[in-house]
């Protein structure tokens, strides 16, 4: 988008993040013989289709057709089968990404999430250029695209990404909602299925600017005083302007992480291990934040080519501290004898969360009274208070940011 796409968004705090046809994206990444053509992802002999590549889509392939429509539809394109445990991963690293923002990420499902970046202004510019650091660190890190609407409510920048798609970011500000609604279908509202978009038709209700338009009492009489609310005010810019916190659609916290994308690939193993000593901390301090504590540290790298292996290592007792997470991260590290591998991204997850509370970690003879988790917890009560640099590793003091 020009400069001028990303005026007015002073007052658009809320981001909606869409992964660019996903499911094909991710299957298709690494594979470039099938870049640019035709790919439809899942849809047996009689299932449905789970998504189908932009270049699929220009002959009318669309999610969730009949298998049988889309193949007579497209019948030269490549299809695949959904490899799921994939797709979660990638979804995951997305995620976490944009955690690393803002803790304010709300997942609706694998491939897209509302953010609320006000908080992160300070740091990393406003909300346009938040958006436009998060479509290239996704780009760059997963190798796929993403879209981005920016907006002043949930319901405006969900319009928007689909509008920016594909690849691309729209701001709608919040002096411009109006403009942007009333040319929309009717259609396109939150809360108008079928039944109801038959109902606004014999009405003669066709976009967005007729339902703002037509008294509220006549739209109550036709819909019910629920919807017809609910419809008029989204018409005139309504909406929600909360972003609660999610993990996912409906599975509870089982792992945390953080990974990061080098400026440039390196072989250096103390660039690698000091990134890993961040990482780890990043990671344990959420952890504590979320009173959880896990079992397993998993180590990612990617190469330069793209290729990405994970190594993992369940510990004895239960962990929080970011000292024994980059432990086990380094020997991980250590045990995959790279000898100068260069690497594109390293990433550390900790998996097998469980309440701190009711964990117990075994006692040992030469075990201090005070150590690291005492000091960890201090700089979490500092960072709390002075930011969250004011207390770092003295290896991270002068390194700069990879």
């Amino acid at each position: 988008m020009t400069a001028g796409a990303r005026a007015g968004d002073e007052h658009c705090p809320i981001l909606h993040v869409d992964m660019d046809a996903f499911y094909a994206s991710v299957a298709i990444r690494d594979r470039p013989e099938l870049r640019g053509v035709p790919v439809i992802v899942g849809g047996g002999h009689r299932g449905v289709v789970l998504s189908a590549s932009y270049a699929a889509r220009q002959y009318g392939v669309r999610s969730a057709m009949p298998a049988m429509r889309a193949r007579r539809l497209c019948p030269q394109a490549v299809v695949l089968q959904p490899d799921f445990a994939v797709f979660s991963a990638v979804s995951a690293a997305v995620m976490e990404t944009f955690r690393a923002v803002t803790p304010l990420v709300e997942a609706m499902s694998l491939d897209e999430a509302f953010l609320d970046v006000s908080g992160a202004r300070r740091r990393l510019g406003s909300p346009a250029e938040v958006a436009e650091q998060l479509r290239g660190r996704i780009a760059d890190e997963q190798n796929i695209s993403c879209s981005v609407g920016v907006a002043a409510t949930t319901h405006l920048a969900k319009l928007a990404s689909r509008r920016a798609k594909p690849d691309g970011l729209l701001v709608v500000p919040r002096e411009g909602a109006t403009a942007f609604l009333h040319p929309l279908p009717a259609s396109e509202l939150w809360g108008v299925g079928d039944k109801t978009a038959e109902q606004l038709d014999r009405l003669g209700l066709r976009t967005v600017g007729d339902i703002a338009h037509t008294p509220v009492g006549l739209l109550r009489r036709a819909l019910g005083p629920l919807t017809a609310d609910h419809l008029h005010a989204l018409a005139w810019g309504g909406g929600g302007t909360t972003v609660t916190p999610r993990r996912s659609i409906d599975e509870p916290d089982r792992s945390m992480g953080a990974e990061e994308t080098f400026s440039r690939d390196t072989d250096d193993p103390d660039v690698v291990r000091r990134e890993l000593l961040r990482l780890s901390h990043r990671v344990t301090g959420r952890m504590r934040a979320a009173g959880v504590v896990g079992r397993t540290v998993t180590l990612r790298v990617r190469f330069s080519d793209f290729t990405t292996i994970t190594r993992s290592r369940t510990l004895t007792d239960p962990t929080d501290i970011a000292v024994e997470v980059y432990v086990a991260g380094c020997d991980l590290y250590a045990r995959l004898g790279l000898q100068r591998a260069r690497l594109r991204l390293v990433g550390v997850r900790v998996e097998q969360l469980a309440p701190v509370i009711g964990s117990h970690r075994q006692l040992r003879l030469d075990s201090r009274p005070h150590g690291w988790p005492e000091a960890e917890r201090a700089a979490d009560r500092a960072a709390t208070r002075f930011g969250s640099h004011a207390v770092v590793p003295a290896t991270l003091v002068s390194s700069r940011r990879p």
